[in-house]
């Protein structure tokens, strides 16, 4: 099969994904590029351990009350699923509906959140939105179980509208006090560990661990609103119902997820300002979202398959997230073939890069591209993906080398062609290419059985550009 077709997955999977291996790619490539688009978007045949055992290996994934049980366990998920766009997706939303451990002080509502993220992130958005209205961790974050009928909390319902689903400019001060109103008594069950914390007293065996939503209907406004320029008794539902209907909304979710999957947008605030950069794309999925229902699969589709999205010019334009390096990192070594206590240092060196799961830095998330990378990160990414790509006992790296060095005598150029295949047949600049070149015309033959010298190349390939990019 062609080069071209290989590269051109291998793309996919590094953004519909978190990269694969080039077994996976053969694979993916006998089945054709359409059809592995179809197999990323079908979310029915996930095959993993199951909850329980993975507590079995790791007590604190099954409290998770603390600051790190939750995102060291989504990490796993990442680097061993076999339905990675469902963890993509997952930290799409996550990037958007930011919620913090800071304030929620609740590891397991925060992975809760994640599990729903996971499981309706694919689904249609308007069920998305509702069901974020009545999250638990959401509610805390935001703060809606202080909004009363008699005394309405604006937080919730502002951000609903600024940065959950239409953006600056396209509502009034007016909509964010009646969109407020009509989630007047969407709180929290189990309210009382919000007593119990400020005593610090001990909440267990129930407290936090049974947060759900509640309705308290003597709490709500049941009076006429006016939002968006409709009238009536609305509550939070009917909220969301003319939330979705707005091309605004349409257009904002469809930059987003250009932004996340083909190439960096300027940070949210600057969009009022800047118009997108392939407004074409942005019409493709605004087409996709009215046409489907509001249907985020359906707008997945038509991006994936889009000449946008497979245009060679937005090939590594996008600098991988911390979560999106380590966790494809962990997809080539094949660390973990099971749970195993390493998963929290690998945790903890995606939070050294600069992203530290359940705990974003505001509730604009974080921001992506070249933001991710100053002197300290760069220096950590690189490391961290070169000891992880060197080290040899791991099962992943030890069958890359074995396949090299089993190979016919090579050029050095060979040898460096034969690493960028092998970590997902990524493409590198003639002037990083020469470099690698260089460096392997000092390491030796493939096939001279000096396994470590082919494992330093490989070193070299995962500290260039190109593959810490997507």
């Amino acid at each position: 099969m062609a080069n071209r077709d290989i590269e051109l997955i291998g793309h996919l999977m590094r953004r519909a994904g978190f990269g694969a291996t080039r077994e996976q790619l053969d694979s993916y490539a006998a089945r054709g590029y359409e059809a592995t688009v179809e197999m990323l978007l079908d979310q029915r045949e996930e095959r993993r351990m199951g909850d329980d055992l993975i507590r079995r290996f790791h007590p604190e994934l099954s409290g998770m009350m603390g600051t790190l049980g939750s995102g060291e366990n989504w990490l796993y998920r990442m680097a061993s699923t076999t339905t990675p766009l469902r963890e993509k997706v997952a930290l799409f939303w996550h990037g958007i509906f930011a919620t913090g451990y800071p304030k929620v002080i609740h590891g397991k509502a925060l992975s809760d959140q994640v599990r729903m993220f996971r499981y309706r992130g694919m689904r249609s958005f308007r069920d998305l939105l509702a069901e974020l209205s009545q999250d638990p961790a959401m509610i805390i974050w935001l703060d809606n179980q202080d909004n009363h009928k008699d005394a309405i909390n604006e937080n919730f319902g502002r951000e609903l509208l600024e940065l959950f689903s239409m953006g600056v400019g396209n509502y009034t001060e007016q909509d964010v006090q009646e969109c407020a109103r009509a989630f007047t008594g969407w709180t929290l069950g189990n309210r009382e560990y919000m007593e119990l914390r400020s005593m610090r007293d001990s909440d267990w065996p129930y407290g936090r661990i049974s947060w759900h939503f509640e309705f308290h209907d003597h709490d709500h406004d049941f009076g006429e609103k006016e939002f968006l320029g409709q009238r009536g008794p609305f509550n939070g539902d009917d909220i969301v119902d003319i939330i979705c209907q707005q091309e605004a909304t349409a257009r904002f979710i469809s930059r987003h997820m250009y932004s996340f999957f083909v190439a960096d947008e300027p940070p949210v605030p600057e969009w009022p300002y800047v118009e997108p950069q392939d407004p074409d794309a942005i019409d493709l999925l605004v087409q996709a979202y009215f046409d489907s229902g509001y249907d985020i699969t359906a707008m997945l589709r038509a991006l994936f398959n889009s000449d946008h999205f497979k245009d060679e010019a937005v090939w590594y334009r996008k600098v991988k997230s911390p979560v999106e390096l380590v966790a494809g990192v962990l997809r080539l070594t094949g660390e973990f073939d099971r749970p195993r206590k390493e998963i929290l240092d690998r945790y903890q060196q995606s939070i050294f890069m600069g992203q530290f799961l359940n705990n974003p830095p505001s509730v604009e998330g974080w921001h992506q591209g070249t933001d991710w990378i100053d002197t300290g990160s760069l220096v950590e990414r690189i490391n961290f993906a070169s000891q992880q790509l060197g080290d040899t006992a791991k099962p992943g790296v030890r069958t890359m080398v074995e396949r090299i060095a089993h190979a016919p005598s090579v050029s050095p150029e060979m040898l460096v062609d034969a690493c960028l295949d092998q970590v997902g047949a990524i493409q590198v600049s003639e002037d990083t290419r020469r470099e690698l070149v260089d460096f392997a015309s000092v390491a030796g033959s493939p096939n001279d059985a000096n396994h470590g010298r082919i494992a330093e190349v490989l070193q070299m390939v995962a500290s260039t550009h190109e593959f810490q990019r997507a």
